[in-house]
């Protein structure tokens, strides 16, 4: 099974989790684009940006490692570089850029020095531009789903964040799920 394929299968199982910019990616019938023919390259810095973005979405909790320890700052831009189509490629790299030159702007940091308060303001400051400008797909949405789809992908996601058994057993669909009970990886 290719990466794109497993991707699909993943974003399915979730559903309503992802928007339908990321889904439509996904299930598209376009070509696969090549490895390394993407215009943008991503560097290990620019990837430790996206693992603390992912880990505002995605943070580490009493009950399992959040998304930086998952490895999403790393599987965000190889799925953008890989699965993405060049028009996506670009909005992403744009908003990224915006996103570092707002934090420059508003809190006259660079996005790493930021605290955590400051980066949720940053993310909803985000959010609600990707809302206001009812313009899909944006930075923020793409990043926001990649960060769902590969953190509960990841080894992390699956095993530690929801329930898991590592054998296999029957399927029993009135199994009893009890309040507060992790939902059961697949």
């Amino acid at each position: 099974m290719d990466r794109r394929e497993a991707l699909k299968k993943v974003a399915y199982l979730m559903g309503g989790a992802i928007s339908a910019t990321t889904m439509g990616v996904l299930f598209e019938s376009f070509t696969v684009y090549e490895p390394g023919k993407s215009p943008y390259s991503y560097s290990f810095s620019e990837e430790a940006i996206l693992a603390e973005f992912a880990e505002i979405i995605l943070p580490t909790t009493s009950s399992s490692p959040g998304a930086k320890a998952a490895g999403v700052g790393a599987m965000i831009p190889l799925i953008i570089k890989d699965c993405y189509p060049p028009k996506l490629q670009t909005i992403f790299k744009n908003g990224y850029e915006a996103m570092l030159a707002k934090s420059k702007t508003k809190f006259n940091k660079e996005f790493l020095a930021l605290s955590t308060d400051e980066k949720i303001q940053l993310m909803n400051d985000l959010k609600q531009e990707a809302i206001d400008s009812n313009k899909e797909p944006s930075f923020f949405l793409i990043a926001r789903d990649l960060t769902i789809l590969c953190y509960f992908s990841s080894e992390i996601g699956c095993t530690q964040a929801r329930e898991y058994l590592p054998i296999p057993g029957k399927y029993d669909g009135s199994a009893p799920y009890k309040p507060g009970q992790k939902a059961w990886a697949t």
